[in-house]
């Protein structure tokens, strides 16, 4: 078996590298096609390629590659948070939340759907997964619309888009990975990501009020006689404090500098169990369960990591970087058709793999090209690399409500109605996507909406 390796080797040596690009990439459609997952399927084709490429032998630095990226310290904060957002789910804080918010816009046209966003864009604020954010609004928020006899399209669409603010709004897991791939600081994507969060948060809302002003079949006010009385809608007021001490324990100390992007996950687990026991919310059962889901969701993310980067690295090696980078700076389209060419890979790949491989896949090969005609966009380097990741981040919100494999979609379809179809969720999507792709043209052209506050905060 070695002799053939070793023979192979030496044939593929004179083998172009568009060539090995047909070959790598189409064996990685072939394997994703038969329901391989992306971490497995990107390792596959890395091992077998690099055995082919580099020979038998160099098949030893696959585990060389995936240690170098275990002793990362920042990898920690992928799970911490993810528990942090797992315990929050459990512990009834995000009902309190969504009861306050309900409370003061239920009396408005649309109002409760727009206090569905509200509430996404507070929780994506404190847990930064996506998948946390719509079910637990699934839960509470649609069967409450639903009652109000509000439109099925405005009520599933609006905790799908809403639910996807948790990869954009910080503490964003999706940010952390992309900082981590790119070497970009973790802090200012961070600060670069809060303009283009609230601007779709605001988008969101903005559109169902119009939707449901023009028309308020599609979302009755709540009845005055079912509305609290001022003094009780005050005191649910009170209960946004929790979380706001939880953000300022994670966004603030990052912001001012006190704790790294780990060190801050760390101190949200702290505080998230600690709000949970003053609550009595919180019993060792949910303890355990967190865990567990937090042991399942970030084997995920970290093997897709560990898969896509034995990939990457071997097509890098093997000159696919330059090829790609000679590729599109020499194609003639200048530096804005490059970005936008860039953008429609993203969204294509969003309507099959995961978050995590797209990075692990792109961000290595777009990272440089991104750096090297920030000039021509009238960027300093480093300014083009935060602004091209919170970019980055805008586009894969578009993903997760693009159909056949949209997460958001299949996320809201586990907890909702039976009479809630697949299909209908696919329909009530297709609005907020076109809001989406809106915020992806705002970003891109409006550099200071992602690059004024890392100036201000970070440096």
């Amino acid at each position: 078996m070695t002799e053939l390796l070793f023979s192979i080797n030496d044939a593929m040596a004179s083998v172009s590298i568009q060539a090995i690009t047909f070959m790598m990439f189409g064996t990685l459609i072939f394997f994703l096609a038969l329901g391989l997952p992306v971490a497995f399927a990107c390792g596959a084709v890395g091992v077998i390629f690099t055995a082919i490429l580099q020979g038998p032998f160099a098949i030893n630095l696959v585990s060389t590659r995936i240690f170098g990226m275990m002793m990362n310290y920042l990898l920690t904060a992928i799970p911490l948070f993810i528990f942090m957002a797992c315990i929050l789910e459990r512990s009834g804080l995000i009902e309190s939340i969504y009861e306050a918010i309900y409370q003061w816009l239920g009396g408005f046209k649309g109002g409760v759907a727009v206090a569905t966003v509200m509430a996404c864009s507070l929780l994506a604020a404190m847990v930064g997964v996506v998948g946390a954010s719509i079910v637990t609004m699934g839960v509470i928020a649609l069967p409450e619309m639903l009652k109000r006899k509000y439109d099925k399209f405005i009520a599933c669409g609006s905790i799908c888009a809403g639910g996807t603010l948790g990869i954009l709004i910080p503490p964003s897991v999706m940010l952390i990975v992309y900082g981590l791939v790119d070497n970009s600081s973790i802090g200012r994507l961070y600060a670069g990501a809060f303009g283009p969060g609230i601007l779709l948060s605001l988008l969101f809302m903005i559109y169902v009020y119009i939707r449901c002003a023009i028309n308020p079949v599609l979302g009755p006010p709540v009845p005055k006689a079912e509305q609290l009385p001022l003094k009780e809608r005050i005191n649910l007021i009170w209960g946004l404090i929790p979380p706001a001490i939880l953000i300022f324990l994670v966004l603030g100390t990052i912001f001012l500098g006190i704790a790294s992007a780990t060190e801050a996950a760390g101190v949200g687990c702290t505080g998230a169990i600690i709000i949970a026991y003053i609550r009595r919310s919180m019993t060792m059962k949910k303890l355990v369960q967190a865990a567990e889901a937090t042991l399942k969701s970030s084997g995920m993310v970290l093997w897709t990591m560990f898969g896509a980067n034995v990939f990457v690295s071997l097509y890098v090696m093997v000159g696919g970087g330059t090829f790609v980078t000679d590729m599109l700076i020499g194609s003639g389209l200048g530096a804005w058709g490059i970005i936008i060419v860039m953008q429609l890979v993203l969204i294509f790949l969003g309507a099959f793999i995961d978050w995590t491989g797209i990075i692990m896949l792109c961000v290595p090969i777009f990272g440089p090209i991104v750096r090297s005609i920030a000039p021509e966009l009238g960027m300093l380097p480093q300014d083009a690399a935060i602004w091209f990741g919170v970019l980055f981040a805008v586009n894969l919100q578009i993903s997760f409500l693009s159909p056949p494999f949209g997460y958001a979609l299949f996320y809201l379809k586990g907890v909702a109605p039976p009479n809630i179809s697949t299909l209908d969720i696919w329909k009530s999507a297709i609005p907020f996507m076109g809001l989406q792709l809106l915020g992806v043209i705002i970003t891109m052209f409006w550099f200071q909406l992602s690059l004024w506050l890392p100036s201000k905060l970070v440096g």
